[in-house]
């Protein structure tokens, strides 16, 4: 019987059934498409062996103007700068206790009662002791005196530290331990951690349409957010922000061992904004822009108030008739949700539609400008710009934007939006990847507190791709890295908070040394028209291309899979372990229609698929 060459569509289509959609792929799994063929994706490695602590969900790169990098890291529970291998802790103090702090310990118990008058932490906030004397047994002023996280606030003076020793080691009191630390005893507080699940009924939102007072915020603080960081660099130099939280500083001429503080607390600070929901430098006139401010006089958001320093100022917030500082309330939606920085303007998403903030120079400053009405963010994270244009998603799909906004037409949007944890969605994020020409949401799923999943969009192809977070492949943020060779991304370690990792993407073909698993797989075909007849599928040619492969027996799968009819679950027919030196393989397949997955597991090899060729001939009626 002659060969019959099988060429599928380019991209994955989940819009219909798996049998309306023959001739093209159907399911797949760190697979991309590039110039219409699929193949596995590139690998990543650790950007340092160093681990952070916390969930990171905002990486900033930037380089200063001595060349020296930085990235910016942002955690639920801490705010980094990444400086060659070390994580500097640079997570800004709230308050400062002075001979205020006193200990009480049980024998047998790890447990330390901490009282310290009106703390102000929350359970996971991390204070630094000092000047503390030993407890009289094993709780020694070196156990005592050293950063600790909170296990537990137990009262407005009280709170829970596990004692330990200096590498980290669980110490346990003894009936010697009576004392209190002394009278000595000092406790600085970090600002209080956020939260790592997105929690409804807190701030915005927390009641029906017209609740409350116009402009009332409900208990919209930083602490009962989940902790998103808005990152910029103001210069040489770091603007920093926790969404609903203050505005920071991290001053480079102070060295990497110095902490961010509050962009108040700088010399000329006049009216710095109290909170915000997310904080930007503009690039071409620096001004420091805080979106979802609090006005002048006031500590309560205004969710809707746009509120800009003096031009080339991070500290002067207060407008004059000699200076550029100012504000101004948008008119549409109830609240920002997220802004980003494009070309010649910024875009602000409000829940109701898309504004257009550009310079203009004085009296105005800015002008403000609708350019869409209905699209808005699914989370503060999940637009990018990527090919000149910034592409976002929002509850009802995806977009393109280029001075209009345009709904992309997607082949994957009823599995993405059906499967996606609305109640997680402020943890979606997006990403640019161009040297790939892709643009890649990461998104929870199902029931999934967590991002699991992530589709892929082909922008100069426009074909989508879909796909899961396993084989350490969960990512919380992401950044093109301009100022490197690679993206980064930043990894959740789900059995612990205290290591995870940066990595660089698009690195070999593995995990580091380790394998990952990627496939593809087809739509059913009918082996015979309209599935009249059953088919016996008798030989294959394979055509794939190993990139960088290491030796002949490297190996990508095909399998054949087959059903009768579309409802039947599909079985496994044959599967063929194709070589760079493979020719043809004999099979023995028979169904009515079948399916066709080509996959592999490896950590030093990938692969590009090429046109597929079956040998089949009729195999009788039933």
């Amino acid at each position: 019987m002659p060969l019959a060459k099988y060429v599928f569509k380019p991209g994955i289509d989940k819009e219909g059934t798996n049998y309306s959609n023959e001739g093209g792929w159907f399911d797949a799994d760190k697979v991309r498409f590039r110039k219409g063929r699929p193949e596995r994706i590139g690998g990543w490695s650790k950007f340092t062996n160093s681990s952070f602590i916390g969930t990171c969900r905002k990486l900033f790169p930037y380089k200063a103007t001595s060349g020296e990098s930085f990235v910016i890291v942002g955690t639920h529970q801490k705010l980094y700068n990444l400086n060659g291998d070390v994580y500097y802790d640079i997570t800004p103090i709230r308050a400062t206790t002075t001979n205020g702090i006193t200990f009480a310990a049980t024998n047998g118990s790890s447990t330390i009662t901490a009282t310290d008058s009106s703390h102000g932490a929350v359970t996971g906030d991390f204070v630094t002791i000092s000047g503390a004397v030993s407890l009289g047994g094993l709780v020694t002023a070196e156990v005592l005196n050293q950063e600790y996280q909170i296990d537990l606030v137990t009262g407005t003076n009280t709170y829970t530290i596990t004692a330990k020793d200096t590498t980290g080691s669980t110490v346990t009191a003894n009936a010697s331990d009576s004392g209190n630390g002394g009278s000595g005893v000092d406790g600085v507080y970090q600002i209080n951690t956020g939260l790592d699940v997105y929690v409804r009924g807190t701030g915005w939102g927390i009641n029906t349409w017209g609740a409350g007072t116009f402009g009332s915020a409900g208990d919209l603080t930083s602490v009962n957010q989940l902790r998103l960081w808005s990152i910029d660099n103001f210069g040489d130099d770091t603007i920093v922000s926790p969404r609903a939280g203050g505005l920071f500083f991290w001053d480079k001429t102070d060295g990497l061992t110095t902490r961010a503080v509050a962009l108040s607390s700088e010399s000329g600070a006049s009216d710095v904004p109290t909170a915000c929901l997310q904080v930007m430098t503009s690039d071409v006139d620096k001004h420091v822009i805080a979106f979802g401010s609090n006005p002048i006089g006031s500590s309560a958001i205004d969710p809707l108030l746009v509120r800009f320093s003096d031009r080339e100022s991070a500290v002067d917030w207060t407008p004059t008739a000699t200076n550029q500082a100012g504000g101004v309330q948008l008119s549409q939606g109830s609240t920002i949700v997220g802004a980003l920085r494009t070309r010649q303007e910024i875009l602000i998403w409000t829940d109701a539609g898309i504004m257009s903030m550009r310079f203009v120079g004085e009296p105005f400053i800015f002008s403000f400008t609708e350019v869409a009405e209905g699209p808005s963010l699914i989370s503060p994270n999940a637009a990018t710009n990527a090919n000149g244009r910034v592409y976002f998603m929002d509850r009802s799909g995806f977009h393109v934007y280029s001075g209009t906004s345009q709904r992309l037409p997607c082949t994957v949007l009823d599995y993405v939006l059906s499967d996606l944890n609305q109640d997680q969605a402020y943890k979606v994020f997006a990403g640019a990847n161009e040297g790939v020409n892709e643009v890649i949401w990461f998104y929870p799923s199902g029931t999934s507190m967590e991002v699991d999943k992530y589709v892929l969009f082909n922008y100069l192809e426009n074909t989508w791709s879909i796909g899961t977070t396993t084989d350490n492949f969960v990512r919380t943020a992401w950044s093109e890295a301009s100022i490197y060779e690679n993206p980064i991304a930043a990894s959740k370690n789900n059995s612990s908070v205290n290591t995870n990792y940066v990595y660089n993407h698009e690195i070999g073909h593995g995990d580091g040394s380790d394998a990952f698993t990627a496939f593809i797989e087809s739509s059913d075909f009918d082996l015979a028209p309209d599935g009249e007849r059953f088919t016996f599928i008798s030989k294959l040619i394979p055509d794939v291309e190993f990139r960088d492969q290491q030796s002949t027996s490297d190996t990508v799968t095909f399998t054949i899979k087959g059903r009768d009819y579309p409802l039947q679950d599909l079985s496994t027919l044959q599967t063929i372990n194709v070589t760079p030196n493979s020719t043809f393989e004999n099979t023995r397949a028979r169904s009515r229609q079948a399916a066709m997955r080509i996959s592999n597991s490896s950590s030093d090899y990938g692969w590009r698929l090429g046109d597929l060729r079956l040998e089949i001939r009729p195999d009788g009626k039933r």
